[in-house]
């Protein structure tokens, strides 16, 4: 397993401890789990910002979140996104749906 180092603050490295002491893990598991799970809200972040802007359709959008078509229709429709989904779109999602 690959190996990542970071510096951080004395705050942060006490807010790692006391969540370990919660979670009953070591620290080292708890920041694995802090990073995944921080890192599946950065990527849905970023797609929901782009998908905003018109930057990506439904299914980059999706990509980017590293999640199904529906589940990003879900998500966009917890955050009150407007879907701007086209036919053209619905064809390749349905698609990529049958290729697999």
């Amino acid at each position: 397993m690959p190996s990542i180092s970071a510096r951080v603050d004395e705050e942060i490295a006490e807010d790692v401890e006391a969540v370990a002491d919660l979670l009953g893990d070591d620290e080292e598991a708890t920041i694995r789990k802090a990073l995944a799970e921080g890192l599946a809200t950065l990527r849905i972040r970023v797609a929901v910002e782009r998908f905003q802007t018109g930057e990506v359709s439904v299914g980059e959008a999706a990509a980017i979140a590293d999640c199904t078509v529906a589940e990003w229709l879900e998500i966009a429709h917890e955050k009150n996104l407007t879907t701007q989904y086209s036919p053209e779109e619905l064809a390749d999602d349905a698609a990529t749906v049958t290729d697999r």
